[in-house]
């Protein structure tokens, strides 16, 4: 079984759909805690770790053998648990970050600055020392939009600053909740989101691990 540890419930069904569609008879448990980013948000990522472990924890005990968080903002905390909980832990970011890595010029943008920062560091840590160029943009207001539950709001207000984005070679869209603002732009510039292939490598984690234990 493969647990995901979201923040927002949201994420519940584009997981969901996206897990029949390219994974059917994928097992699912979805875990869902809003306060871990409201935390993250005001205290850094760190400030949550423990909780973090613990719900991580909980989920091993319960049978996943694997866990893919979906929280980019909590990324590097969900993965530095892998070695106490003895699964792989993976954040639904890092395919997304390698693929940005092989490009020069890389725009972030995201609608909690919580995000940037770790976005950022995973393309860099990806690029593992290549020359790569990370800048960041936070798009003002979306994020209340999101709470308020104008999705079409907050999707149309990320491609617009996406579509603002220039001195670039690849735009990222830090969060799994702003992937549909790629269907929305109108930039000729790459737009990279997470979901798909995140869940992808989650699943292969997932299948090997069921086949060191089987």
């Amino acid at each position: 079984m493969l647990a995901l540890l979201h923040t927002s419930p949201v994420h519940v069904p584009v997981f969901d759909a996206l897990a029949a569609a390219d994974h059917p008879g994928l097992g699912l448990r979805h875990l869902v805690h809003e306060e871990l980013l409201v935390g993250a948000r005001a205290a850094g990522p760190g400030a949550v770790a423990d909780r973090v472990g613990a719900v991580l924890a909980g989920a091993v005990a319960a049978g996943a053998s694997a866990v893919l968080c979906t929280c980019s903002t909590l990324g590097a905390v969900a993965e530095s648990a892998a070695p106490a909980l003895g699964v792989p832990v993976l954040r639904i970011d890092r395919p997304m970050a390698g693929a940005a890595a092989s490009a020069g010029r890389v725009a972030v943008v995201a609608t909690v600055a919580s995000t940037l920062g770790p976005t950022a560091a995973l393309i860099r840590e990806e690029a593992a020392g290549r020359d790569v160029a990370v800048r960041t943009v936070l798009v003002e207001g979306a994020w209340a939009l999101f709470e308020a539950g104008d999705r079409d709001g907050y999707l149309d207000a990320v491609a617009a600053a996406a579509d603002d984005v220039t001195g670039a070679d690849v735009i990222v869209l830090a969060q799994v909740s702003a992937a549909d603002a790629a269907e929305r732009v109108t930039t000729v510039l790459p737009v990279l989101v997470a979901p798909r292939s995140g869940l992808a490598a989650a699943v292969a984690a997932t299948v090997a691990a069921g086949e060191r234990t089987g």
